[in-house]
């Protein structure tokens, strides 16, 4: 079905419920007005919508393949990269010296969420890239901002994250790859990375890739890893694409979605690559990349929620079968349910998603300590609620369609199939949770309490017009504030981490509460309001049973040994 980029949905979060006029409100940020904004994201709706969404099903129909070492993309997606370059939505957020348009990250959140709607298989190109300018206009040498900058930015080059090697994992400092001085400031790569999104393709002039390798001095594990970027053809003396690095594409993963994006493992055989950041600091450099990829990541999820939404509506209101009111299914109460449901957890992981987006972009325009935390606290929170949303949404989309969407040519599958990865690349959902509950209360659980300080503000504010809505939120934040607290006490970390993913769940829930509040204070008697009434009243008091989880401890966990797990 043709897909609607939600401009409105987009308009009403900056206006009323996140904040964005604290971004516009600064020197950073000053053009980015309400009237330059809507026009952004009216012109990136309308790319989502009639150069993008027709690419859904033939990626899907038709994946890229390796032939003779080249990686040849699917129908039309070469196409659509260039309407993306050629719009500047690839460098969005970059700096305006090397191409960029320096939008704030809020607003390119917005257009990559559209983006992943209509086609997530192409929009993780761009993401690739956005990630790699980032790490560059953080950590590299000027002479390398200068080369690689702009032809990223414009899309005439392309860029990729080779973290994850076979043996490693998740376990980044686990790594084997080796970098060796050439004595010429340049370095001799040598490795295999796996799970390269968009490793390679026949359209960007140059494949840029930056990959975390091993120094000869580099101690075990992640302090003696260092960040080099090693393109695919060398630049040559005018900066042009030259001749062939000593790299190639071994193979690509056959993979259960995602299919128009080529998943590479990637072989470095001697390739020569140059520092970015300092020796030994890749690990900075690369959770700059991830911090960013992360956003985008949770982004992707919300944004497959929205497609698999207007999808199963679509085939909800057109399908007639039984009795009832309007004639179709979407009048039977459990259907009902599940609409509901999936539109009210795509306005909750949207509003969480933006906001973390606006505490990024407050951090960039005022560096004050205080944003940068809530950035970094929102972050995992937004990536794991993201996508579990995208994935929950997808999944309850499918069985909307009943017996049809088991179908493929429906397509309802296809979201699901495609959102499913989400919850495991950029660093696994549970790998967020842990990071929530251990380097995000490094601070004692301060960002998390001014966090909740707020929303309790808000919730007794709005005790005078939603007395009954306002009380349970402000009940699910006391709760959820009890529960925080006997977190930052546990001194066994395995107890902090056995109960991590409900309680980033669980504080997810109470997000979504406060953000329906304050969109129910904003549009009376309105929609906005019913669909936060069913939130409040359906699907935040899940908090309560997930932050029971989350102060069991380890203890049940580990009751039974691995013997008894295999009987």
């Amino acid at each position: 079905m043709p897909y609607r980029a939600p401009v409105t949905d987009y308009e009403f979060l900056f206006r009323h419920v996140i904040g964005f006029d604290q971004v516009a409100g600064t020197e950073r940020f000053a053009e980015a007005s309400e009237d330059m904004v809507a026009a952004i994201l009216t012109e990136a709706g309308k790319m989502s919508e009639e150069v993008m969404s027709p690419l859904q099903r033939p990626g899907d129909l038709e994946p890229a393949r390796l032939e003779n070492g080249i990686v040849r993309t699917s129908p039309g997606f070469a196409d659509g990269w260039n309407a993306i370059a050629e719009g500047g939505w690839i460098g969005m957020s970059g700096n305006p010296e090397y191409g960029g348009m320096g939008l704030p990250m809020t607003v390119a959140t917005s257009v990559n969420e559209m983006m992943s709607a209509a086609c997530l298989s192409l929009q993780l190109a761009p993401l690739m890239s956005q990630g790699q300018i980032e790490a560059m206009e953080h950590h590299a040498s000027d002479a390398i901002k200068d080369l690689y900058l702009p032809k990223l930015m414009s899309g005439e080059w392309s860029g990729t994250m080779n973290l994850t090697e076979p043996q490693a994992g998740s376990d980044v400092g686990a790594l084997s790859s080796k970098a060796v001085p050439n004595g010429d400031g340049t370095f001799s790569v040598t490795g295999q990375k796996i799970y390269i999104s968009w490793g390679d393709n026949d359209f960007a002039k140059n494949i840029c890739h930056l990959v975390l390798a091993r120094l000869p001095d580099g101690v075990p594990g992640t302090k003696g890893i260092s960040l080099f970027v090693v393109p695919r053809n060398l630049p040559d003396d005018r900066g042009d694409a030259g001749v062939a690095n000593s790299l190639k594409v071994v193979s690509l993963e056959h993979k259960m979605g995602l299919h128009g994006s080529p998943t590479c493992v990637m072989q470095f055989d001697g390739a020569t690559g140059w520092l970015v950041g300092k020796e030994h600091g890749g690990m900075a450099a690369m959770f700059t990349m991830m911090n960013n990829a992360r956003l985008g990541v949770g982004g992707q999820g919300v944004g497959v929620a929205e497609g698999a939404y207007q999808q199963a509506l679509t085939y909800a209101l057109e399908r007639k079968q039984g009795k009832s009111a309007g004639g179709s299914i979407a009048d039977h109460a459990d259907v009902r349910r599940m609409l509901l449901s999936m539109k009210a957890d795509v306005f909750a992981a949207r509003a969480i998603l933006l906001s973390c987006a606006v505490a990024i972009d407050m951090q960039t325009a005022t560096a004050d300590a205080d944003w940068a935390a809530r950035a970094a606290f929102l972050t995992p929170i937004a990536k794991a609620f993201g996508t579990d949303t995208g994935i929950a949404v997808a999944d309850t989309g499918v069985q909307v369609h009943g017996g049809m969407g088991f179908i493929e040519e429906t397509g309802a599958a296809q979201y699901y199939r495609d959102v499913r990865v989400t919850a495991i690349y950029e660093g696994t959902n549970g790998i967020q949770a842990m990071d929530l509950v251990a380097r995000k209360m490094m601070d004692g659980g301060d960002a998390a309490a001014r966090l909740l300080d707020e929303i309790e503000d808000h919730a007794e504010h709005a005790r005078a017009t939603l007395p009954e809505l306002a009380e349970s939120v402000w009940e699910a934040t006391e709760t959820l504030r009890e529960a925080t607290e006997w977190l930052v006490d546990q001194k066994d970390m395995n107890a902090r981490f056995a109960g991590a993913v409900p309680y980033l769940r669980a504080f997810a829930r109470v997000l979504g509460g406060h953000y329906h509040l304050v969109a129910a204070l904003a549009d009376p008697d309105g929609p906005r309001e019913k669909l936060a009434r069913f939130y409040i009243n359906a699907l935040l008091p899940e908090h309560a049973g997930l932050l029971a989880q989350s102060q069991n401890g380890a203890g049940d966990l580990y009751a039974l040994n691995l013997e008894e797990l295999a009987e």
